[in-house]
């Protein structure tokens, strides 16, 4: 390779891991004044949002902003959509709860180390997964089966908050115990709190679905601004309640508050390595790491086209993982690619990545010097918060469209809302991958096999229960739907053993028409060498027909093509045409 030729390749690695080099140097001043407005409509929306996941995962609030400013400049530098938001978001969190609450921590100072060892576990796999350009694994996990596991964990967050709308003390991780906490604790009620809490969740409910519409039926106001003031919708929630509380002195009634917020800046340092907690929260970090790398990748490749853009998975694990592990080295907790967050920061205008690191200068402001603001705010208005953003995330519509178009699908969805309802987020995400990867099993060991036929007047087969073709008594071509494997080697040969036996006397020849089959593994090679004894010992040649080329390969690579009785053929009418001594009629 020529010095030049190297010098291009160089530069195109550089730029591919390092994509602020490639969009940084053709950065412009439009660009920036997109980047600007939606960095500060974000960081309006984010202070409360951020406040409120870290009391979702059971962390001081301040967590939620640290986790929220270095992870962004991160992601600035090595993600490659152009809109995404990374920060802490609703289903981490709760999952963060769940892998933090059976350690038994003592103080909350051990929970908040645990909380950011995780995320560097987390962000070490995701660095990983990305090195070894693992980010087809996200394939596996099924639309159905993770839009069951987030309707179950958007139910199970929002019953998780009301504790704080009614006043109480709960626990649980898991519907049965949280109901049976709450019921419990029934008679502890506070009305004060109950009646911010309700007022609050009023407010943002009318906020999501009326405000923007109020706005503009009303007051006139444009189309694009009164959708943007919808969304920070939240932060006239707190404005409103903290003024009130601190009015009204309502911690005196006996309504809780966030209280005080350290200010400064995020502590910096490297969590401490604790054997024991690492092979604790292994576990956990890799489920919190594919649930986040996939809901963040959903997000950003919807983004990106609406704006005819693209994203490199591989490059989003580096990205995810850079981000997870600044948030552990910044006081944070496991963060990855928020939705609500991507899409304001998408409709603000947001033209790069730089609108992330934009966002992380005011968060870390108001990290420095607007806590003592939020001393007064009701804990009930966050939880409000909360349960608004999840709720949207419930879609039990999902149930009726897979039992409407394939039961196995209804089935994985069903399992895995009951489960992660029943046992919690990490039985339940688990539960999702094994169905998920049980259902991909399931359907490629039982391939769709079909007979099929010539169609009068044509070059075309199709099949002979569904069309009307011409077939030949001394002629089978059986059509092989799907990849052949270990899964599916041995159905495959009983198949077709079984459909010569029907009519042994009269057949003479079985063609395997090949067009649908991409791979064909060594257990798969061995089922066809044994169809091709079985079938020789009964009189009859086993054909191959519009074999792929890589495919061929393969088998030129075995002894299978020297052994076998018949002929490989390059269409399939070449093949019928070749045997039944017969044209197209």
């Amino acid at each position: 390779m020529s010095a030049k030729g190297l010098s291009r390749a160089t530069v195109k690695g550089i730029l591919g891991a390092l994509p602020v080099l490639d969009w940084g140097r053709r950065y412009t001043r439009d660009q920036f004044t997109g980047d600007i407005t939606a960095a500060v409509i974000v960081t309006i929306m984010l202070i409360p949002q951020s406040l409120a996941y870290a009391l979702l995962a059971g962390l001081p609030a301040e967590v939620g902003l640290y986790a929220s400013i270095l992870p962004l400049v991160a992601y600035g530098v090595f993600g490659t959509s152009r809109a995404l938001a990374v920060g802490p978001v609703a289903v981490v969190s709760l999952m963060t709860a769940s892998a933090l609450a059976p350690l038994g921590l003592e103080t909350m100072s051990d929970y908040v180390a645990a909380a950011g060892l995780l995320a560097l576990l987390s962000g070490l796999f995701l660095l990983t997964m990305g090195g070894l350009r693992l980010g087809f694994i996200a394939n596996f996990l099924s639309h159905p089966v993770i839009a069951g596991f987030i309707t179950a964990s958007g139910i199970l967050i929002a019953v998780s908050q009301l504790k704080h709308i009614l006043g109480v003390q709960a626990h649980g991780h898991a519907l049965p115990e949280l109901l049976a906490s709450l019921w419990a604790h029934v008679d502890d009620i506070n009305l004060v709190t109950l009646v911010v809490g309700v007022l609050a969740l009023a407010f943002l409910f009318w906020v999501r679905r009326d405000m923007a519409r109020f706005l503009r039926e009303k007051l006139g106001v444009p189309h694009h601004r009164a959708a943007t003031l919808a969304r920070i919708g939240p932060v006239f929630a707190v404005f409103g309640t903290t003024l009130a509380a601190w009015l009204l002195n309502l911690p005196q009634m006996g309504v809780a508050v966030v209280g005080e917020v350290p200010t400064g800046l995020p502590p910096l340092g490297m969590p401490e390595l604790d054997l024991g907690l690492i092979q604790a929260l292994a576990g956990p970090a890799i489920l919190i790491s594919i649930i986040g790398y996939v809901e963040s990748v959903s997000v950003a490749q919807t983004l990106a086209a609406k704006r005819k853009q693209r994203i490199d998975p591989n490059q989003e694990l580096i990205a995810l993982g850079a981000s997870n592990i600044s948030s552990s080295l910044s006081g944070g907790y496991p963060v990855t690619g928020g939705f609500a967050r991507s899409v304001v920061n998408f409709d603000a205008g947001a033209e790069t990545p730089a609108a992330g690191a934009f966002t992380a200068v005011g968060l870390l402001l108001a990290a420095m010097f607007l806590t003592p603001l939020l001393y007064f705010l009701p804990t009930a208005t966050l939880a409000a918060t909360i349960i608004v953003a999840v709720l949207s995330l419930v879609d039990f519509s999902i149930l009726a469209r897979a039992w409407n178009y394939s039961k196995a699908d209804f089935f994985a969805v069903l399992v895995t809302i009951l489960l992660t309802l029943g046992m919690g987020v990490e039985v339940g995400v688990a539960s999702g991958v094994a169905i998920s990867l049980v259902l991909f099993l399931w359907k490629t060991s039982r391939p769709h096999v079909a007979e099929v036929g010539l169609v009068p007047g044509s070059q075309h087969f199709r099949n002979i229960y569904r069309h009307r073709v011409r077939t030949d008594p001394s002629v089978v071509t059986l059509r092989i739907d799907e990849n052949l494997y270990f899964a599916n080697a041995r159905r495959m040969e009983d198949l077709i053993l079984a459909r010569v036996h029907r009519n042994r006397e009269d057949i003479r020849h079985v063609v395997l028409m090949c067009s649908a089959v991409n791979e064909i593994d060594l257990s798969a090679l061995e089922s066809l060498e044994a169809i091709n004894d079985r079938l020789r010992d009964q009189g009859v040649k086993l054909h191959l027909s519009e074999v792929k080329g890589p495919v061929m390969d393969r088998l030129k690579n075995s002894h299978f093509l020297d052994e076998l009785t018949g002929k490989v053929f390059l269409s399939q009418f070449d093949a019928w045409s070749t045997l039944t001594g017969r044209a197209a009629g």
